[in-house]
């Protein structure tokens, strides 16, 4: 029997996946339960449909993604933070940070959870940081710390 998965079931498909059973497991436990419905004409057109839009949607995700790594790979994020005599930062600058000041200084805004920071960056000096903007679209950023003089 053929039914279209309502839910991820492990070891059984994807959301919206038409997939074929037997007849029994279909009618006694996806049926009931909820977890799938049975693949009529009707329903097998809406769900290739939702796949199609699916398809669609992150394939412009995709190509949105690309070229915002276009904008970003050659940019200069300049953060000020006050520091000490040898160069520590008085507390750190976070992705937060980085991203707050990308919006401020360059009109891009992006998630700060984009901003691949393995640790808080505590001293003064330009580094580059890796930006994950979609999955295997990755750029760096250059980020340039200095000592701030307003006290």
């Amino acid at each position: 029997m053929k039914v279209i998965l309502k839910q991820d079931i492990k070891k059984l498909g994807k959301k919206d996946q038409i997939i074929e059973v037997n007849d029994g497991y279909a009618r006694n436990f996806l049926l009931p339960k909820g977890f799938a419905s049975e693949a009529t004409a009707g329903a097998v057109n809406e769900a290739k449909a939702k796949q199609n839009a699916e398809k669609h949607r992150k394939a412009t995700e995709l190509s949105n993604a690309r070229a915002l790594a276009e904008k970003i790979s050659g940019l200069l994020v300049t953060v000020q933070s006050k520091a000490g005599a040898n160069g520590k930062l008085f507390g750190s600058i976070t992705g937060k940070d980085i991203a707050d000041q990308l919006k401020a200084q360059h009109k891009i805004e992006i998630d700060k959870k984009m901003i691949n920071l393995p640790e808080p960056i505590r001293a003064l000096g330009e580094l580059e940081v890796e930006v994950r903007l979609y999955a295997g679209v990755v750029t760096k950023l250059k980020v340039k710390v200095e000592n701030d003089q307003t006290a």
